[in-house]
């Protein structure tokens, strides 16, 4: 189907000609109901996107859109085990790993349900073996500190629930997050540790990925100078779909966690692939994400588009993107433990979406995928903040915000008085970003005329608030949850597979050329274009 010859996509194009006509002060100024009309909730989450630039009319031709283009059919159909992954022939099963026992889903012929609670059983075995100090290294001692060793999915999902959950991590358990094959990335993880207390993650869907086996290597080679080869097994555990290269590496199988290959990797931190959180956290309240997780998987899947808070903002999102070309996106959480939040939805939204061909194979004819940034507050405000306020692009932007402060520091006396001060921040720039301040009003306490227009602030900014009562390990689930299926609702609207990601393969195949022509003996015959071989002759004049 061709959405774009469709009634809702022909009226949505007509709306968006008049989009600079859409002003938040006179859209809140008709509508004394706006706000309560334009909150949702979901579990804990209280989502408050009345500050869009979005109309009655435009909001019934989004969900026009989502049905046409039938979001709630595809919901049911990834939930249920279909092989919605087209271009990969598979399943998309990550809210699988957090379904209840009992709860059947079938892929193959087979109930996948009861394997993933079998590995969440030996997850939290092992954890809690680690947690108490009954797992030794080979030198007879407790392990102190944990370095998950991955890239990607397999990074970014795990270090940001780490930081995020700062306030339930176990006193003695430290986590370290290698992913960069920058050698200093690791240098730094393993510099003032001690290998007799170490132990390592390593954390790769297939056990090939060329970064982690290389920084995977170089960590195995640290501790067996110091420990010798055989303290491998004591200090090595593995997340991986792929026995015989764990065992080639020296990992004993028996300490490896499956997962599958309907978990893609952005999606895989409530699998095996959280271990490191699991250790960290304990088993108990990895299980109160995955019942985050759940709620909102429940409620994406049950309720219909207009009151479906993960459908909304995807649809917003859309509007913006693809209607208005607003090329951007900002997500502000005001919250420094989810500092890491927005890279993590870089990958989840951008390596889903960041397409130009269609499920059909067609090229796309309109905008997809926007640019996701942003940093925790109330840093932002003295950096990019002027852009969103005064500059020429607009960016739709996410504030999130708990009620409840993060820490738990009894003896920092009057810092609980800060969280009033961080949570009146968020809500000032919200207000500030929708409805600005006028040159008339500048004028009426300004006594320089000439600064009246440099003191002027447009507003008309959109934004949406996500608010909970605090950062909790449920909460997070709801959280990166609401994402997910905002992500899928974008992708099923564009016609896009939100599941594969082939833009990553080209470097990776460049790479593999250029890594022996870098080292070789002898000066190598180059046969790539004309920057490129100078680039990797300066390079090879400079390392000697």
């Amino acid at each position: 189907m061709d959405i774009t010859m469709t009634d809702a996509w022909r009226a949505l194009r007509t709306h968006a000609e008049h989009f600079a006509d859409l002003e938040l002060r006179s859209l809140f100024a008709g509508d004394p109901e706006r706000v309560g009309a334009m909150t949702l909730s979901v579990g804990d989450l209280v989502i408050d996107w009345s500050k869009n630039r979005i109309t009655p009319a435009v909001l019934a031709d989004l969900i026009a859109l989502a049905e046409t283009t039938r979001v709630a059919d595809r919901a049911t159909a990834m939930m249920r085990g279909d092989r919605i992954n087209s271009t990969e022939d598979r399943a998309v099963l990550h809210t699988a790993l957090r379904a209840p026992a009992g709860r059947t889903i079938v892929v193959d012929g087979e109930d996948v349900v009861p394997d993933v609670h079998r590995v969440l059983a030996k997850m939290a075995t092992f954890t809690d073996r680690v947690r108490v100090g009954d797992w030794l290294g080979a030198t007879g001692m407790p392990i102190k500190t944990v370095v998950n060793i991955g890239i990607g999915g397999s990074d970014l999902g795990p270090v940001m629930a780490y930081e995020a959950l700062a306030a339930f991590r176990h006193p003695r358990i430290r986590c370290e997050f290698v992913s960069n094959v920058d050698g200093s990335d690791l240098a730094a993880a393993v510099s003032d540790l001690d290998p007799a207390t170490t132990m390592f993650v390593i954390s790769s869907k297939t056990f090939t990925t060329q970064e982690t086996l290389t920084n995977a290597t170089s960590a195995r080679r640290w501790l067996a100078d110091q420990l010798g080869a055989d303290a491998v097994a004591k200090h090595f555990v593995a997340v991986s779909t792929n026995a015989d290269a764990v065992a080639a590496f020296g990992i004993d199988t028996a300490n490896m966690f499956n997962f599958w290959d309907w978990v893609g990797g952005r999606y895989s931190m409530d699998s095996a692939i959280g271990l490191s959180l699991m250790l960290a956290i304990g088993a108990e309240a990895f299980g109160e994400m995955l019942d985050g997780f759940r709620i909102v998987d429940d409620h994406f899947v049950s309720t219909p588009i207009a009151e479906n808070a993960p459908a909304i903002l995807g649809l917003i999102e859309v509007w913006y993107r693809t209607f208005c070309d607003l090329p951007t996106r900002a997500v502000l959480p005001y919250s420094r433990y989810l500092h890491r939040f927005p890279a993590y939805l870089q990958q989840l939204d951008m390596e889903s979406n960041g397409k130009q061909v269609r499920l059909d194979g067609e090229p796309v004819t309109y905008e997809t995928g926007p640019i996701i940034w942003g940093q925790a507050g109330t840093n932002g405000q003295h950096s990019f903040h002027q852009l969103l306020h005064q500059g020429t692009t607009v960016v739709p932007t996410d504030f999130i915000l708990m009620a409840a402060p993060d820490h738990t520091n009894d003896q920092l006396a009057g810092v609980e008085a800060h969280h009033d001060l961080l949570v009146a921040n968020c809500l000032a720039q919200s207000e500030a970003l929708a409805f600005g301040k006028t040159a008339d009003e500048v004028a009426a306490t300004e006594t320089n005329p000439a600064l009246v227009n440099h003191r002027t602030f447009p507003g008309n900014r959109p934004s949406t608030t996500i608010m909970a009562p605090a950062l909790t390990p449920s909460v997070l689930g709801q959280l990166v949850a609401l994402y997910e299926h905002q992500v899928f609702t974008q992708g099923v609207v564009w016609g896009v597979n939100s599941f594969d990601q082939w833009g990553v393969e080209l470097g990776k195949e460049l790479a593999t050329a250029i890594i022996p022509e870098l080292v070789a003996p002898d000066e190598p015959a180059l046969d790539h274009d004309a920057s490129t071989n100078a680039l990797i002759r300066r390079y090879r004049a400079m390392r000697k």
